[in-house]
């Protein structure tokens, strides 16, 4: 037999049911819905509810963990997960970060910083976790245009701006 899903809600069903009305996302919505299902009784365990809802147990008795610790702000949040990288240390980051924002020696590629990580570091990274880091942390793109080209000649452009 599952827990019975009994809670002390300090909000009235007025409260819940105004608040629902004024949210604006379905993960909003679930979490009150679960507030005052909770509150009428109308479940007899968590499961039961959960599946109601369509959540998994756990998320369900997460919400109920928040809601205990600050209430219905609490609940309502979702906190950032800004967690730091275990793969990438701050020493390779800042490695990347020099050669993203090199002209003259700039990656090719998503695949080329993957190599160029392994080379230098002889840290294994998957082509799609760098893809994403370089992404989230230097706003990369596949195809963007370079301020300036890699193959670019120096002299030869000082020597064609100096031609009449």
């Amino acid at each position: 037999m599952g827990r019975k899903a009994i809670l002390e809600i300090k909000e009235s069903d007025s409260e819940l049911k105004k608040l629902l009305l004024k949210q604006k996302t379905l993960k909003a919505e679930k979490r009150l819905k679960s507030l005052l299902a909770i509150k009428s009784g109308k479940f007899e365990t968590r499961q039961e509810l959960a599946d109601f809802l369509g959540i998994h147990i756990r998320t369900l008795e997460r919400w109920i963990v928040n809601y205990n610790a600050g209430g219905v702000e609490m609940m309502l949040t979702d906190k950032p997960k800004n967690k730091t990288s275990k793969i990438i240390t701050p020493q390779i980051h800042k490695g990347l970060s020099q050669r993203v924002h090199d002209p003259n020696n700039p990656f090719l590629g998503y695949w080329d910083a993957q190599n160029w990580v392994e080379q230098e570091y002889g840290v294994v990274v998957k082509y799609q976790r760098i893809r994403e880091y370089l992404i989230q942390h230097f706003k990369t793109k596949p195809k963007t245009p370079r301020k300036s080209h890699y193959k670019k000649d120096v002299e030869a452009e000082k020597a064609f701006l100096k031609t009449p």
